[in-house]
């Protein structure tokens, strides 16, 4: 394990491998450097590249700070950047895909973007909305404590999942890793704003921008994946066949690695 110190005194933790241009995985809502896909993606990408994998702050090894501001998770990828060699190629999964782009309109000298589903929600009738006030409801929660029910109701009236399925996700053995985290998913609410595909902001993204999305993910992910690269100048889109949300990582590491080399 690695450290990195933040621009706010933050200690940030990482851990590096392979050789070649850098590369910094920025991880989803409740992921670490030891839970989630991004642990399993770093090999994948090592043999081309050098991997920097790291825990968001308030996660794993980091520290975090007195109070939250998106501003400062964008510094700790700015202080990854630097520690990198002062530019590097992004890839993020999720609400990492939303920070990293934030992370780029920010001024981070980053080379690529290659994102994978950032959880906007596209306008769609179809298509289900997270509760208006889900930031205000998430920091009840948590303020009261009750980290199990935030955890479900991050995923259950936020992402959408099933509410049987959020009561069962308690069986699992990974559900104390989620509770011990529980705080960290304001901080991913509050970079998602309400949610909507931010064009204005995406306008102002520089670099090379790819936005994949998974072909039998819900529609409004769909939809704005494709409206997110629409808004970003010159960004490519695709759509893996077959894949969801939870997308396989020999799947989509190949992808990445076409994009991230070319």
């Amino acid at each position: 394990m690695n450290t990195v110190v933040s621009k706010d005194g933050t200690s940030i933790a990482y851990d590096r491998s392979g050789a070649g241009p850098a590369v910094i995985l920025v991880d989803g809502a409740l992921c670490s450097r030891a839970f989630g896909p991004m642990p399993k993606l770093a090999p994948l990408l090592a043999r081309n590249f050098t991997v920097f994998v790291y825990d968001r702050r308030g996660r794993g090894d980091s520290g975090d700070g007195t109070t939250y501001d998106k501003q400062r998770e964008i510094e700790d990828i700015a202080a990854l950047v630097a520690e990198a060699g002062g530019e590097a190629a992004l890839v993020g999964l999720s609400s990492g895909a939303a920070l990293a782009l934030e992370a780029a309109v920010s001024g981070v000298p980053v080379r690529k973007l290659a994102l994978y589903e950032p959880p906007y929600i596209a306008a769609d009738k179809e298509g289900r909305q997270p509760p208006h006030d889900s930031l205000a409801q998430l920091k009840a929660l948590i303020a009261a404590d009750r980290r199990s029910a935030a955890v479900r109701f991050f995923m259950v009236d936020i992402v959408g999942m099933p509410r049987i399925v959020g009561w069962l996700m308690r069986l699992m053995p990974a559900w104390s890793k989620l509770k011990a985290v529980a705080h960290t998913l304001v901080y991913d609410t509050t970079i998602m704003g309400d949610f909507t595909v931010p064009e204005e902001r995406l306008a102002k993204v520089a670099v090379p921008t790819l936005l994949l999305a998974g072909e039998k993910s819900p529609r409004s992910l769909r939809l704005a994946s494709q409206a997110a690269a629409a808004a970003v100048p010159g960004a490519s889109h695709a759509v893996l066949k077959g894949q969801t949300h939870n997308v396989s990582l020999p799947v989509l590491a190949p992808e990445l690695e076409r994009f991230l080399a070319a």
